[in-house]
């Protein structure tokens, strides 16, 4: 295995474990047994990059691989050992934003590797870097990440835009998706702390008469 292949392995494996503990800590809000933590777990961190493959017509990555499922599942069990008092503030929104801008890279390189066009890379990678916590908002029955003014997609589309042009003028792919990475995760970290957010619709609506 070279460097570049255990490099983005790592970063796989630690994205889905990550979106796997916030699955488990949405779980957790709604004091549910330790079955419905592994299922939130899984189906948060695997939720993603399942649409992508399924989209991409490529094998889905865990069926294969079913230690993706392990991950996810042993996250699970650390917040039910640790519980959540030992997961303070909004530690599953920093989980969550530092799980987003890793699978943001990861969906988009996939989809390069197996000859994706330039723009549907950049799609498949918002797609896997939000999927996941789409599906968990609605199992937990909490308001979706979508629905926040806060950024969320736009940090996503914005590292993944950044990933792909920086491999496309010839930037070596570790190198760009760190940079990927770390455009996404600002933009996340600066909706997180300051509240920042696009500008909402300022025309008429049906309402409005």
């Amino acid at each position: 295995m070279d460097r570049l292949t255990a490099t983005l392995t790592v970063l796989d494996y630690a994205a889905v474990a990550v979106f796997g503990a916030t699955g488990a800590l949405a779980a957790a809000r709604r004091k549910h047994d330790i079955v419905t933590f592994g299922f939130f777990a899984a189906v948060t961190g695997v939720g993603g990059g399942t649409l992508r493959d399924l989209l991409i017509g490529a094998p889905v990555f865990w069926v294969g691989r079913p230690q993706y499922i392990v991950a996810c599942l042993a996250a699970a069990a650390a917040v039910w050992i640790l519980g959540p008092r030992r997961f303070r503030g909004q530690t599953l929104t920093w989980l969550d934003a530092l799980g987003m801008a890793a699978y943001t890279v990861v969906g988009a390189l996939k989809a390069q590797s197996l000859g994706a066009p330039p723009f549907s890379a950049v799609v498949m990678g918002v797609l896997t870097a939000t999927f996941g916590g789409v599906i968990r908002d609605v199992l937990a029955h909490e308001p979706s990440v979508l629905l926040q003014r806060e950024l969320y997609v736009t940090p996503a589309l914005a590292g993944a835009a950044a990933f792909v042009i920086l491999t496309l003028v010839g930037m070596p792919t570790i190198a760009a998706g760190v940079a990927g990475f770390g455009i996404a995760l600002t933009l996340r970290a600066g909706a997180i702390l300051w509240k920042w957010s696009l500008p909402g619709f300022g025309g008429p609506t049906d309402a409005d008469g």
